[in-house]
């Protein structure tokens, strides 16, 4: 299942953070929250963002993918 509705990705295709928020419908608060070890929201399973510049910073959207399914999975 693609869960991008109406769009493709390729496996190794790299989304920045307003397409995270986009896919996953989460605001930006809240991923920062997810990805938070002290912060009561934090989930260990979500992805980790790869940083490829200064400041630029991306995740696999192949692994994005994957998360939401194994979320939709657990229900």
């Amino acid at each position: 299942m693609n869960t991008f509705v109406g769009q493709t990705f390729e496996m190794n295709q790299i989304i920045n953070l307003k397409e995270v928020i986009q896919v996953t419908r989460l605001s930006r608060a809240t991923i920062y929250n997810i990805r938070n070890k002290k912060h009561k929201q934090y989930d260990p399973t979500f992805p980790k963002q790869a940083k490829f510049t200064v400041g630029r910073v991306g995740w696999s959207a192949w692994e994005i993918n994957q998360w939401i399914e194994s979320k939709l999975a657990s229900r």
